[in-house]
């Protein structure tokens, strides 16, 4: 487990407190609002070089990347440094953080509480509680009438995957172990311990 959030140091002292030795790391949505205010320089590059970084699996990409943005503007890679890559990007977070890198969870409730937060605190708990008792039976709901072991998002995720395979050589080594050639780079893959050699599963 971790924790998400917006580097507000009230919640870095709180979430200290309240949950010991648990790593905490820094949305990246809101590292690249405080980079589009702090830099004027080549925001539309950076923010696609910026979002590919921060989601990199591996080390060869993810400095592949940085110098990249080094060499749009240098103060923008010193300022990603300077809070710490293991906060803000996947390849060196010390937790698997699998897609939760942006606080949009937390986003959405705020979003869905902005008026009730004027109500008194029992009125706003019970907003609250009735709020996510609804949205949970919606969800009950749309999971019961999807006829597919998995959700639509990933079937297509999934479909997505098989088109692109099909571009894929591979040979079995054993039952559990594949060789997977992509044009000229090759991967091993260990279906057992769901490893593979390009640092993504």
């Amino acid at each position: 487990m971790c924790v998400v959030s917006d580097r507000n140091e009230s919640i870095l002292k709180a979430t200290s407190i309240v949950y010991l030795g648990m790593p905490h790391y820094s949305c990246m949505w809101h590292i690249w609002t405080n980079i589009l205010a702090k830099f004027k320089k080549g925001h539309l590059k950076l923010s696609e070089l910026y979002f590919v970084t921060a989601r990199s699996y591996t080390l060869d990409e993810f400095n592949e990347k940085m110098s990249k943005i080094e060499e749009i503007d240098p103060c923008v890679k010193t300022y990603l440094y300077d809070i710490g890559y293991h906060r803000w990007s996947r390849v060196y977070a010390t937790v698997n953080r699998t897609w939760t890198i942006i606080s949009n969870i937390a986003e959405s409730l705020n979003a869905a509480t902005k008026y009730a937060r004027e109500l008194p605190i029992v009125e706003l708990l019970e907003y609250m509680r009735t709020l996510l008792e609804r949205w949970t039976k919606e969800k009950l709901l749309k999971a019961k009438g999807t006829f597919t072991y998995l959700g639509y998002k990933f079937n297509k995720e999934l479909d997505d995957n098989r088109t692109l395979s099909h571009k894929l050589r591979v040979s079995a080594s054993t039952d559990y172990i594949h060789t997977v050639i992509d044009g000229v780079r090759r991967y091993i893959v260990c279906l057992e311990n769901k490893k593979c050699g390009c640092g993504q599963f």
